[in-house]
């Protein structure tokens, strides 16, 4: 295997979409360098390497990379298939997805980014705030932010009563009554696990560990569990930006080439000009090449490297991502 597992993973430590990722890597034991990057654009590294698509992380082996954490998770657990994280049981696999849907479609995570308290010194930055309204396509303005406090505060109190009424309501340790965290606990603890450690986030008028005692026992309980993971496992190398855009460009494809599905709805051929991008958040930032896969679960676009003028493979997953042909005015899903 090479080095770090050929492995580059592109984030900032805060990101929670990122933690999704070293959660999962740490738990696992699976060896991985990282190239840190600021936390607003521009991000000068990824667009070396050709990638116009704006979330954090972005994950790289050899030389595909892969964007949104659904795509990046679910090549982990086919990369390493030896003891993965995943459910096996048809029962278990549908609450998992169910879980990833709930906490990134569902609107879970949106409503917590809503309870960033606006006196937060990232709230104060006009940077910040203005690369966010970039991201989200909404305001980031302090009226704006303290007007949409209260129905966060519902949604996110309503979330907490499924949890700890419903999924962990008979004192289970873990989700599904595994020995240890399972991606499921990563599918749907992140975003919890987030604003619980925000200072001045959630009122402990309505957030306790009174009224919540298994929600707070379960994220006290996977913190523990991922930090003596990842005190028993190597820490990342952390690559400076040059490093990592080299050691990418030099590395082979770290996946065969894959098909297009000639049945697939969008009836787009092997070869031709795409443009893809996200519909829920950095929608104005798409990444266009010629396409080399199109299957139900992801699309593979061929671009080329600003630095080197190395062909990379970029790969989305279908869900919440939009597929046009260059030149077509149509919208395709």
């Amino acid at each position: 295997m090479a080095l770090h597992n050929d492995i580059v993973l592109f984030h900032y430590t805060y990101s929670p979409y990122a933690r999704r990722i070293t959660w999962y890597l740490a738990l696992r034991g699976i060896d991985y360098s990282q190239c840190l990057q600021p936390p607003v654009l521009p991000r000068e590294d990824l667009k070396a390497l050709g990638v116009s698509y704006r979330r954090i992380p972005v994950m790289s082996i050899g030389r595909d990379i892969y964007c949104d954490t659904r795509i990046i998770l679910q090549t982990l657990e086919e990369r390493f298939p030896k003891a993965t994280l995943g459910a096996t049981e048809p029962d278990q696999k549908a609450v998992e997805v169910l879980l990833e849907k709930w906490t990134i479609d569902g609107g879970i995570f949106n409503r917590a980014a809503q309870l960033i308290p606006t006196e937060a010194p990232m709230l104060k930055d006009p940077k910040f705030t203005k690369d966010r309204e970039d991201l989200s396509g909404r305001s980031w303005k302090k009226a704006d932010m303290e007007r949409l406090r209260p129905e966060a505060l519902a949604a996110i109190r309503d979330a907490f009563d499924f949890l700890e009424a419903g999924l962990l309501a008979d004192g289970r340790d873990w989700i599904l009554k595994t020995q240890k965290p399972s991606l499921a606990d990563i599918e749907s603890i992140w975003p919890f696990h987030w604003i619980m450690e925000m200072k001045g986030a959630l009122p402990q008028s309505l957030f306790s560990s009174g009224k919540y005692p298994k929600v707070f026992s379960w994220v006290d309980r996977f913190s523990k569990a991922v930090s003596s993971a990842k005190s028993s496992v190597s820490k990342p190398t952390t690559l400076k930006g040059l490093e990592a855009v080299q050691q990418i460009t030099q590395a082979e494809f770290g996946a065969e080439e894959g098909h297009v599905d000639q049945n697939d709805p969008l009836q787009l051929k092997k070869g031709q000009v795409v443009e893809s991008w996200p519909l829920d958040s950095g929608f104005r930032h798409r990444d266009r090449g010629r396409l080399v896969a199109l299957t139900a679960k992801e699309v593979v676009i061929a671009a080329q490297t600003r630095v080197g003028s190395k062909e990379v493979r970029i790969h989305h997953p279908r869900t919440n991502f939009r597929i046009q042909a260059v030149g077509d005015s149509g919208s395709k899903i």
